[in-house]
């Protein structure tokens, strides 16, 4: 996990500017004009990122709105909308100073006004709200000055307050009592929203009013110097795998999200076509409903885990491009753990039907929640499904569009067993990020885990980064031994471009910032 002392020195000396070189001539764009047509693979079921799980909102509102804090190309924490932040001796205030002259879409200017009530809204409906429960209060004591007291010291508070998963972007104090999901986008960020059209797509323009942070000389991450050097975005959804490759070779799109193992050997061979590869896109992997049978039975879930041939399910949904990774952290991270690794990639069908006996098993119907936006998904899912079967299980898809599954899953307490789904973004961010879904996110088991709980309040509180990272490997062990998640492996994304698009480098979420087209 990051370090309080890293966490400090990157924000005080990196960003600050007390210490350090002179930054060198800001980006500027080598050409401006043009429409950027991106292909991305899933539905966006919302432009509200507070309220949406989706990682296909993510890829549209990152671009929009932005945070007082986000992460840089490393993953380290950065300022953004802040100007300065400073911590107290004590560790239990954090002032922030929120740049001068930042206006939203609708030309109003941002003040701490509308930090206050982003940080209102997000306690009410954020997905990530669970992260504020130290903090006993936020103030703005003038129009330019943000503070957050805590009610206990908690060494990775920075570590979650920059995270760009679910973070709290800030948006105008109107927008404070907006529902869930019923956000206008109305944010700082360097492009804005033209049109949204569900299922379809979603126009962006240029917002000529951005003001880049001064403090950078290129972006970095979410943050840095952010210039448009487009003068549209169309993100257009196109789920059909074969429809995104079709449209990168004739150049009905720019860009798109993500190109199958099966379609890059021949799309090498084109000259006006570059291919963008990304390892560790996100840890593959499969949820289970502890709330309703036959998941809500341990031995049953145990049968589960021991069936399961983690190479063939990884095969199938990546065409070849995945590597076995039991943890929720990528083999070579300093935060890398395999604890729980006895129960990962067993292949053991004797032992499944001892557990499905002990469970005492009566071919109840396994409903695999999945949806076909995401084919690496739907493609594990007919695996395992026939793994299963092999074993005795009744297992059964019920498919769906991603944005709908995802609902379904957070929502009904019954009617499926396992959800699919591909940790990404988070395992990026760190250990912390990804376990959030095990204590109070979407992953929670019922009846709750004291054991799981207690490990989850130690990777936040104690001050040791040992000890916290220590912690995380005690979760992470409970979590495969409970059989609380079930991760195949980890995957690579390849996404591609067209030669004539500069500047597109491949992250967690598409940055369509310092980008341009010649």
């Amino acid at each position: 996990m990051i370090s309080k002392r890293f966490i400090w020195n990157s924000i005080v000396f990196g960003m600050l500017g007390l210490a350090g070189p002179a930054l060198a001539a800001p980006f500027t764009c080598p050409k401006k004009g043009g429409d950027l047509v991106f292909g991305g693979e899933a539905k966006v079921n919302s432009l509200d990122q507070y309220g949406s799980q989706t990682i296909s909102t993510r890829n549209v509102v990152s671009n929009i709105f932005e945070p007082l804090m986000t992460r840089d190309e490393t993953n380290q924490p950065i300022l953004d909308l802040a100007e300065s932040m400073t911590e107290s001796p004590d560790k239990l205030t954090y002032t922030f100073k929120v740049r001068q002259g930042i206006k939203f879409h609708n030309g109003k200017e941002m003040t701490t006004a509308d930090v206050m009530a982003s940080f209102d809204r997000y306690s009410k409906v954020g997905i990530e709200r669970a992260f504020l429960v130290n903090v006993e209060k936020w103030e703005a004591p003038d129009k330019y000055t943000f503070i957050i007291r805590m009610k206990k010291a908690q060494p990775t508070f920075i570590e979650d307050f920059s995270s760009f998963s679910q973070p709290v972007v800030i948006i105008p104090a109107e927008q404070k009592d907006k529902p869930a999901l019923q956000l206008e986008p109305i944010g700082t960020g360097p492009f804005q929203v033209v049109e949204y059209v569900a299922d379809s797509h979603v126009k962006l323009k240029r917002y000529e009013g951005y003001k880049p942070n001064p403090k950078f000389e290129q972006r970095t991450g979410f943050g840095g110097y952010k210039v448009a050097c487009v003068d549209t975005v169309t993100y257009r959804i196109v789920t059909e795998s074969g429809a995104r490759v079709a449209g990168i070779e004739t150049g009905e799109l720019l860009a798109v999200e993500d190109v199958p193992t099966k379609a890059q050997a021949g799309l090498k061979k084109n000259k006006n076509v570059t291919l963008v590869p990304l390892e560790n896109w996100w840890v593959h992997i499969m949820l289970p409903n502890t709330k309703t049978g036959p998941t809500n039975n341990l031995a049953f879930r145990r049968a589960v885990q021991a069936t399961l041939d983690m190479d063939e399910i990884m095969d199938a949904s990546t065409d070849g491009a995945y590597k076995l990774n039991v943890g929720f952290q990528y083999p070579g991270r300093p935060t890398y753990t395999d604890a729980g690794k006895e129960t990962y990639n067993l292949k053991n069908k004797e032992l499944a039907k001892k557990y499905l006996a002990e469970a005492g098993y009566k071919n109840e119907p396994l409903v695999l929640l999945v949806n076909k936006d995401y084919t690496s998904m739907y493609n594990a899912a007919l695996v395992v499904s026939e793994q299963l079967k092999a074993v005795g299980i009744n297992a059964k898809l019920d498919v769906m569009d991603w944005p709908s599954s995802v609902n379904r899953m957070i929502k009904e307490k019954d009617g499926w067993n396992f959800f699919y789904t591909g940790y990404g973004t988070q395992p990026a961010l760190g250990p912390l990020a990804t376990m959030k879904f095990f204590a109070g996110g979407n992953a929670t088991p019922s009846p709750p885990d004291a054991v799981l709980q207690a490990a989850y309040d130690d990777m936040i509180n104690l001050p040791d980064p040992k000890a916290r990272q220590e912690a995380y490997a005690r979760m992470q062990k409970r979590i495969l031994e409970q059989v609380y998640a079930v991760p195949f492996g980890s995957l690579t994304k390849v996404q591609a471009v067209r030669a004539n698009v500069k500047g597109y480098k491949p992250f967690r979420i598409p940055r369509f910032s310092n980008v341009w087209i010649e």
